[in-house]
């Protein structure tokens, strides 16, 4: 099957990237952008090499850098941004900081109409730049395509060796035609054949669950939401259910009616092996007197294992594999991306914990759905015959609501979060709101606000909704609420839920915010 390589330099949505290929209906395949080209990456199906954006700057002393061999094959190249910068630098260009940044929506203005990139993209589109470096001067035998509407390059060319450059990303789904360009470079120029789509993954995925796990056992922590119901449908097809252990830990910070729903859905899927284990003390316990958000996490994280470890020893004889619904978002804002140099956001609770490290460097990790968006997730879940509504379910964090209380979290402070969240998202679906909405949910703040209750003054809990729109999780926008239904879906939390006094709403996007609140 035909494919492009794509190097990652840790840019935050280089996944993106090949997830932006495959929607093209060719396969991409991401690998560390400083590992060495040998004959067994660069086997006859690579058609073309991109070179993804990166947190770092050309001229760092730390920045990653490409196998040399890569401007000299006979295959097209793409470089977007930091892959622009890195191949106008090692080929004999400049590359300098900007005195003011260039960051958002950008007008691109063509200065060559004629390459081959651009076929059937109007002058003038909107691309979405990120950078703070910019091309002082372009490398010999390089043309500048276009530029920015501060004048800077965007689009470089060097016909001749079939190399290309985008200073912006086409990638993001604000960038104007970005698919098409994806597109145009993937098909057009590197001519290859569409051969990907989703059927595909299943059987790869089988595939590669044979050769990690054969006959052994697999334990999946399932918390009920999409991705760990999707990765539970995807090994209970791929390996023989008997050997498919489904663990649900109620947490004590799950939403209402959580469990019940969980064992329901489970069975319908088939599962031979389900476990519902009540875990809310243990939880809850370790999380007294924590308030910072990391700390939390990792208290949340390391208890998931380490109940998990206790569980086991009770329902499961011998070895086991360790299943995660991990999505490839979850990988690359914890910092573990394919390559080494991606940064931090924030952790997870299924990847950055210490246990779950050591079981990943045992290779006792499976992650059937870590080359995927949350969006590809939903439509290969009802490929894999999950109910819609279990589907389309807005996505819901491993740490619970644990991580949608700042501050200490409490049995009581769930109670009252569990309550609220469980009106606003009735809510939603009796207004026909909810399908339009990526992710919804209440934070319950850790301040109380002066209200009047009856005839009394009270100080009740401020509680703050969220809802936003994205198309992949990496960026994100506020819901353009109807004031109306705010209005009165914050009238019914206040009337039923006595110990809220104030309800807010969030109104910021993604960047610079992140969905969740911790």
């Amino acid at each position: 099957m035909d494919k492009i390589l794509i190097l990652d330099f840790g840019g935050q949505t280089s996944q993106l990237i090949g997830r932006r290929i495959r929607e093209a209906g060719v396969y991409a395949e991401i690998i560390p952008g400083d590992c060495k080209l040998t004959n067994d990456i660069l086997t006859d199906d690579v058609k073309g090499v991109i070179l993804s954006g990166s947190p770092y700057s050309v001229y760092g002393k730390d920045s990653p850098k490409p196998d040399k061999k890569v401007y000299s094959l006979d295959v097209p190249l793409l470089g977007i941004c930091y892959g622009l910068q890195i191949t106008t630098w090692e080929n004999g260009g400049v590359v300098a900081p900007l005195d003011k940044k260039e960051y958002g929506r950008s007008a691109i203005r063509f200065k060559i109409d004629d390459s081959p990139l651009l076929k059937d993209i109007p002058e003038n589109f909107i691309s979405w730049m990120s950078h703070g470096d910019s091309l002082d001067k372009l490398a010999p035998g390089f043309d500048l395509v276009a530029e920015s509407e501060h004048n800077l390059p965007a689009i470089v060319e060097n016909r001749e060796r079939k190399i290309w450059g985008l200073q912006f990303h086409p990638e993001v789904t604000h960038c104007e035609y970005g698919n098409q360009i994806l597109e145009n470079f993937a098909i057009n120029i590197c001519s290859a054949a569409k051969g990907w789509s989703l059927d595909k993954y299943i059987e790869e995925a089988a595939d590669r669950l044979e050769k990690q796990v054969g006959d052994g056992k697999v334990l999946l922590l399932i918390s009920g939401g999409v991705d760990s119901t999707v990765a539970g449908g995807l090994l209970l097809k791929c390996l023989k259910p008997e050997n498919v252990f489904l663990m649900y830990i109620d947490t004590g910070m799950m939403r209402k009616n959580e469990t019940e729903e969980v064992s329901h859905n489970l069975k319908k899927l088939g599962a031979e092996n389900l476990m519902i284990i009540d875990a809310r003390d243990r939880f809850l316990g370790p999380l007294k007197g924590i308030t910072d958000p990391e700390a939390k996490r990792k208290s949340i994280g390391d208890t998931f294992i380490r109940v998990q470890e206790e569980e086991v020893a009770k329902h499961i004889e011998g070895d086991y594999f360790l299943a995660q619904g991990t999505l490839y978002t979850d990988l690359i804002e914890s910092g573990k991306g394919v390559g080494n140099k991606a940064g931090v956001i924030k952790s997870h609770h299924n990847v950055g914990t210490p246990l779950v490290e050591k079981k990943r460097k045992e290779g006792k990790v499976v992650e059937p759905l870590d080359m995927l968006y949350k969006d590809e997730v939903r439509k290969l879940g009802l490929l894999l015959g999950i109910e819609e509504k279990i589907v389309y379910r807005h996505p819901f964090p491993g740490p619970g609501l644990g991580i949608r209380i700042p501050g200490e979290v409490t049995e009581e402070r769930c109670d009252i979060l569990r309550e609220a969240d469980a009106i606003y998202i009735e809510e939603l679906h009796k207004r026909d709101l909810y399908t339009q909405i990526w992710q919804a949910f209440s934070v319950l703040l850790p301040v109380r606000s002066v209200g009047v209750a009856g005839d009394a003054r009270d100080y009740g809990y401020v509680l703050a909704l969220r809802a936003v729109v994205s198309h992949d999780g990496m960026t994100a926008d506020v819901f353009d609420f109807p004031t109306k239904d705010l209005l009165e879906i914050s009238s019914a939390i206040t009337n039923r839920v006595k110990e809220i006094g104030r309800v807010v709403y969030d109104i910021s996007s993604k960047p610079p915010s992140t969905i969740e609140w911790e």
